[in-house]
Order: C-alpha cells, then sequence, then structure tokens
C-alpha cells in the first residue's frame, strides 16, 4: 500500500503552492501547506518527505522546513527516523483509539454544553448538504471531506479556538487512518444520514437526543475503523517510500 511515484513529481506538485508563501514565508506557513498536502492524501502515511525537493519546490530555506517539520511532528502527523529522515506516521490500532476517545470527549461535551436554542446551525447544514451532494455525484472523497467539516463544525458551535484546534489535529491524525483504508465509500456511506439526524435533532432544539445520537455514531465509528484498520496494518501495512 506504498506511494508511487517519483520525488520530483511530489515536489513539482508542491510548486503549484509556491504563491501561498508571499512575501511573508514562515515556517507556519509552509506546515499549514504540508498539513493540507497530508490530509489530502499527497503525502501518504509511509512517505519520506524529501527536503531538497520540498524545499526547492517552495523556495525555502532548509531551516524553515525543518521548522515546518518539527511543528507537524508535534502534531504527530510526522515522525522522524534517526539517520533516515522524516516521514509521514502511519498510525497504530491503539492511536485510532485514543483518537475516539478525544472526540467522544470533547464532540460530546460541546453538544451538551450548547444552551438554550435556537443554535447557529449554517456551517453544519452546509457540511451534511455538501456530504449528501457529493454521495449522488458518485464522489466519496468529497464526501470524506465533508463529514471532516461537519465534526469541525460541530465543535466550532462551543466558540472556543482551543477546541477548534485541538479539533484540526485530532481529524488531521485520523485521515492518516482513512488514506490507509482508502475507501471512503464504505467508510462514509452509512454515516450520511447519521449526520442528518443529528442536524435536525439540533435544529429542533433537542440536545439531549443528539448528544445521545453523536455519542452512538461515534462508538460505531470507531468499533468499524478499528476492525478494519487492525486488519489492514497486519496483513498489508504501509510501506515506506521516498
Amino acid at each position: 500500500m506504498g506511494t508511487t511515484g517519483s520525488e520530483s513529481e511530489r515536489g513539482g506538485g508542491l510548486a503549484d503552492d509556491r504563491a501561498l508563501l508571499g512575501r511573508t514565508s514562515t515556517a507556519e506557513r509552509v506546515a499549514d501547506i504540508l498539513r493540507t498536502r497530508i490530509a489530502e492524501g499527497f503525502f501518504r502515511p509511509g512517505t519520506r518527505l524529501s527536503e531538497d525537493s520540498i524545499g526547492g519546490a517552495l523556495g525555502v530555506s532548509r531551516n524553515t522546513l525543518r521548522e515546518a517539520f518539527r511543528l507537524l511532528t508535534h502534531e504527530r502527523l510526522l515522525v522522524h527516523e534517526l539517520n533516515r529522515g522524516v516521514f509521514v506516521r502511519v498510525l497504530a490500532v491503539d492511536d485510532v483509539v485514543d483518537i475516539y476517545r478525544t472526540r467522544r470527549l470533547v464532540e460530546c461535551s460541546v453538544v451538551h454544553d450548547l444552551g438554550e436554542p435556537p443554535f447557529p446551525l449554517d456551517g453544519l447544514t452546509r457540511a451534511v448538504a455538501d456530504g449528501e451532494r457529493d454521495a449522488r455525484e458518485g464522489d466519496w472523497k468529497g464526501v470524506s471531506t465533508a463529514n471532516i467539516h461537519f465534526h469541525r463544525e460541530l465543535v466550532a458551535l462551543a466558540g472556543s479556538a482551543r477546541m477548534d484546534e485541538l479539533m484540526r489535529g485530532v481529524l488531521a491524525e485520523l485521515r492518516l487512518v482513512f488514506h490507509v483504508v482508502d475507501d471512503p465509500h464504505a467508510l462514509h456511506e452509512p454515516y450520511l444520514i447519521r449526520n442528518r439526524e443529528i442536524l435536525d435533532a439540533l435544529r429542533a432544539g433537542e440536545r439531549t437526543k443528539a448528544e445521545r445520537l453523536l455519542a452512538d455514531y461515534l462508538d460505531d465509528s470507531r468499533e468499524q475503523l478499528v476492525q478494519v484498520y487492525a486488519h489492514l496494518v497486519e496483513t498489508d501495512p504501509p510501506t515506506v517510500t521516498g
């Protein structure tokens, strides 16, 4: 389940992002670009990140790139292996379980503490509509992205920048698992209707019902994903490439 394509091809794709850096190039902006590329599956789990090809494509110094790598290592998206380089992290099954433990604590607490309706649901409504549209068009990667947006918008209801940042990191890690499973249709189709049910409950002001639906949703999703992921990493683990 390794990555195909040469380092030059991967670096060449990044060249399109160079304009995003502007005149105030920083390690944080480089980290943002690489984080997005990892989330999109451009750099898959197990891929070695070449300082030469990425630094050349983005036009940044080696020190800036290393600082970006350090930031993403802190976020558990990359791992540094002594004398080998920097790689996109391959998560263990225990990591998946811990991610869902964190999601349940954060997401359910947000819904529990929403207060009195009506709730600001525009972001959730867009995410649900985007997922349903992409499903009708057979764009299952789009469904996956819309589902991630649904959960980020759910946490955004708390109005907490700290929670938003925590959830961004947790969901970025989760996408590393999705790239290994690589079957967004099977992963996300069962939850389209459940996203809609949670949204409908919140629209109706039924916060307690929405919290229960969400808890069941996350428990079922964890069980499904752990089962599939455990089988994959045992029988066909991601290979280190680059």
